[in-house]
């Protein structure tokens, strides 16, 4: 099951209730969905919930009934159909649309005026025409319309609303999207589906845990290549001066320490600083050894 479709299953729980609402909300249906013009209105859903709620969403926001639904439990996708004349001129005149004008030409925002309206007109668009990426994978959320107007004034009432959306057309399809977690947050939240916003900001806090993990592994393995690498070259310099017989020579400090590295190879600067007795500093212990470095360099 996909996270649109979670989602939507999240938002059909949602009672049908004002009529203010119900309007708007099967206006953002319409301007979102299959077909909506003075001939026909075509909805297309492949699920279930959606389709038990716009029977009840239509008669509460128009009076009427489609003249094509599919049986309950019919398999596959599901036509909902409109082509009465009678309801079709119903249903233009209650949205503020003269029929002999093309439907595409406007959102009417006399029917949006209050911030439920909104709300429900967006729940509505997302039902219609919208998806939404799995959060675990990416964050991308988008509603699609083949009426472009709509779409550019979409985007007004969102941005009205405090969004950024972007903007694009794709095939000849106009999609309005968000690509940024706060901004797909706070759209779920305002539509009504709280839980998905919230598997928005649980996906956000894994990933951010995830990759801050993967930054402390990476730091640390190059920490300890470079202690290795380290390792070595201090080694491969004292055995350079034990063959030159160079070794006896050294002060008594520069020996322990040459003993303790060739004995403790594994062992990063601070670790083999505990081994002496008494201890000593980390930055003592990497003098000696650079001294011990230097004095191999002067061999070559």
């Amino acid at each position: 099951m996909s996270f649109s479709f979670e989602t939507k299953n999240e938002l059909c729980r949602l009672p049908v209730q004002k009529l203010c609402c119900a309007r708007a909300e099967a206006y953002g249906i319409l301007l979102y969905c299959n077909t909506f013009n003075s001939h026909e209105v075509r909805i297309i859903t492949g699920n279930p919930n959606f389709s038990e709620r716009l029977p009840r969403l239509f008669h509460r926001a128009f009076n009427l009934r489609f003249d094509r639904q599919p049986l309950a439990d019919e398999p596959g996708k599901h036509v909902f159909q409109i082509t009465d004349e009678k309801k079709l001129s119903h249903i233009i005149n209650l949205l503020g649309y003269d029929p002999e004008q093309n439907l595409v030409l406007h959102i009417n925002f006399g029917l949006l005026e209050d911030e439920c309206c909104r709300a429900s007109f967006l729940r509505g668009v997302f039902f219609g025409g919208g998806s939404i990426t799995d959060p675990l994978k990416r964050y991308h959320l988008e509603l699609a319309t083949s009426h472009l107007q709509a779409s550019r004034e979409l985007d007004a009432l969102l941005q009205d609303c405090g969004f950024v959306p972007k903007n694009i057309t794709r095939n000849g399809t106009a999609v309005t999207y968000f690509k940024q977690s706060e901004h797909i947050e706070d759209f779920l939240t305002m539509i009504g589906a709280p839980v998905a916003a919230m598997n928005v900001m649980s996906a956000k806090v894994e990933k951010d845990l995830r990759n801050s993990v993967n930054r402390r592994l990476n730091c640390d393995n190059a920490n300890l290549d470079k202690a290795v690498e380290a390792s070595q070259e201090q080694m491969e310099a004292i055995r350079h001066l034990a063959a030159a017989g160079l070794m006896e020579q050294l002060p008594d400090k520069l020996q322990q320490t040459a003993a303790l590295r060739l004995e403790n190879p594994e062992l990063t600067l601070s670790e083999l600083a505990e081994e002496f007795d008494p201890p000593i500093t980390k930055s003592c212990l990497n003098h000696r050894l650079r001294k011990i470095l230097d004095l191999a360099k002067d061999l070559h």
